[in-house]
């Protein structure tokens, strides 16, 4: 073939256009395959399995109890339920609430004052947590896992998910 150099003006344009259009149809088609074919997200999670199916896995596996297993758990029922949340943002949030203390209770502020004190590592009030109680774990609002899962999914409908909840709020 003949090399751009030596080829007139007009004949390295029309070059060049044709090169181009068959990249641009290419990249178009490797596009369209891209959406064919199920990212590793996608694949994750077959369609036909359930919310229920999942949280049935995330039941059966094995976590430590302490602040690490029961975040760990609490992010596998999220995932089911599609409530969103990080590791990062559950602990930093139980460490400036309960200093992952599951029984930490407020007895000062005006839900207290109001006969509704704030429990659990996530400092939660028993109508809050009976709103956003995610089904599948405890009705006890100190329970570690059903105490993080609520909370998550109060934050999740108030501010977007419980990474957007500032220590200013």
């Amino acid at each position: 073939m003949a090399n751009a150099t030596t080829l007139p003006r007009a004949g390295r344009t029309a070059r060049i256009r044709r090169i181009s259009a068959a990249g641009i149809a290419a990249t178009g088609a490797a596009a369209a395959i891209l959406t064919l074919v199920p990212s590793s997200a996608q694949a994750a999670e077959p369609a036909a399995k359930s919310a229920g199916t999942t949280q049935a896995a995330a039941a059966a596996k094995s976590y430590p109890d302490n602040l690490d297993g029961w975040i760990r758990q609490s992010l596998d029922i999220m995932k089911a339920k599609g409530i969103p949340g990080t590791y990062d943002g559950l602990q930093r949030n139980i460490m400036r609430e309960s200093s992952g203390n599951p029984n930490a209770q407020n007895n000062w502020d005006i839900n207290a004052q109001n006969g509704t004190p704030s429990k659990g590592l996530l400092q939660m009030i028993q109508p809050t947590f009976d709103t956003y109680h995610v089904a599948g774990t405890s009705q006890s609002l100190t329970d570690p896992v059903a105490n993080i899962t609520a909370a998550a999914n109060y934050a999740a409908d108030r501010y977007g998910s419980i990474d957007n909840v500032d220590s200013a709020y």
